[in-house]
């Protein structure tokens, strides 16, 4: 097993279950993305993209992509 994935499951190991669920969800989004051009956007995909560009609070990351990195030691 490569180094990156030992430190993955070390990580994920030690989380509470809802960071795990949360990264469960990230995983699978990350294959969907891979898969984004052949994928058809539902509407309520439609409608959450549209809130997020028009700047809806609820739409809105609860952290920066730059504190997400340095929280994930990256």
């Amino acid at each position: 097993m490569s180094n990156v994935k030992e430190r993955i499951l070390g990580a994920v190991t030690i989380m509470s279950e809802n960071d795990a669920q949360k990264v469960w969800e990230l995983i699978q989004a990350t294959f969907h993305l891979a898969n984004a051009e052949t994928d058809i956007a539902d509407e309520d995909e439609l409608a959450a993209f549209h809130a997020f560009h028009k700047g809806d609070p609820e739409y809105q990351p609860s952290i920066t992509q730059e504190d997400l990195i340095r929280n994930l030691g990256l």
